[in-house]
């Protein structure tokens, strides 16, 4: 069901015992909406757990409360009065929606969403759940603190590519003007993120010697292989050097994540990728969105590629 931001206060007013949760393989959005609302919460003297089932990118570990974050435990359920479940649907949780029993409020603002929540406030005209997270918390009249602000920019300005991306709106613009006379400091966020230890940056170069590119060079892929993991932990950002090639529409980044599971992100400059990944069971936004696929990278490049070459050739048969 559907609800506004008054039914929305009024959850979160009612539950005392609260479980924050977003999606697996979780981004700058994921990490600083969670964290902003949880301030928020424990400021109010709610008992608020942050679960994910993914490991966390350290390159995040700057946000204020990162450390609260805990993974699920297998066979444990964990009893709760309400499970906020921020920026996704409940099913790309991991565990934690199974492992939750608890009155189910989802915020979003993915047009993917597939409304199975209990109750869900969906807003896809925002470019990132921190903006539904600040919009709110305006709404209430909540006392916006510093770190709350840092969590909250970092959300927003990751998602729109630091006001760069198309769904960057007078809204975003306004939401991080706002957040600055709280005391964020861009250049120092900006800075936490754009540093990467050497072994990331090699495993970039290596993954990017894997580049292929497809559709008359109008969509490019590259492969995360164990082997490339192995010795880069991570390829954040990856696949905005792919994206900026002379041409390329689609960048997509395949990731090994084990023998039998392979994962998906896509980014566009003018294909619908949320529909490509929706038919895969992920989703996500027009022009960036994702998926998890359950068979070995070398099979998930061959089920990835005919998706691409289909949706591209409806687009320029359109």
């Amino acid at each position: 069901m559907q609800i506004s931001f008054e039914k929305t206060a009024a959850l979160l007013q009612a539950a005392n015992d609260i479980v924050i949760t977003s999606h697996v393989s979780p981004d700058g959005d994921a990490l600083g909406s969670s964290l902003a609302l949880a301030h928020h919460l424990l400021g109010q003297g709610k008992k608020v757990q942050l679960l994910l089932d993914d490991d966390l990118p350290l390159n995040f570990s700057f946000l204020p409360g990162f450390e609260l974050f805990e993974r699920p435990v297998e066979g444990i359920i964990r009893e709760a009065d309400l499970l906020v479940v921020l920026d996704t649907n409940l099913d790309r949780t991991g565990q934690v929606a199974a492992a939750v029993q608890a009155v189910q409020l989802n915020m979003d603002h993915h047009i993917s969403n597939d409304l199975s929540a209990q109750y869900l406030y969906l807003d896809p005209s925002r470019a990132a759940t921190g903006e539904l997270i600040f919009e709110f918390l305006t709404f209430v009249q909540a006392e916006i603190t510093t770190d709350m602000a840092i969590c909250l920019y970092t959300a927003i300005a990751t998602d729109c590519g630091f006001f760069r991306y198309s769904n960057t709106t007078p809204f975003t613009m306004q939401a991080g003007a706002a957040l600055l006379s709280h005391g964020v400091k861009p250049n120092l966020i900006s800075e936490a993120l754009e540093i990467k230890p050497l072994a990331t940056v090699q495993g970039i170069a290596a993954a990017m010697n894997t580049l292929q590119l497809f559709c008359d060079g109008k969509a490019a892929i590259v492969c995360v292989s164990k082997e490339i993991l192995a010795t880069a932990l991570s390829t954040e950002g990856l696949v905005d050097f792919v994206r900026i090639i002379e041409g390329v529409d689609i960048a997509i980044v395949l990731k090994y994540v084990d023998d039998t599971t392979s994962r998906v992100s896509m980014r566009s400059k003018y294909t619908d990728v949320s529909r490509i990944a929706m038919d895969f069971g992920g989703g996500g936004h027009a022009r960036a969105a994702g998926c998890t696929l359950h068979v070995s990278i070398d099979e998930a490049i061959s089920c990835i590629i005919p998706a691409i070459k289909k949706a591209m050739g409806a687009v320029e048969n359109a």
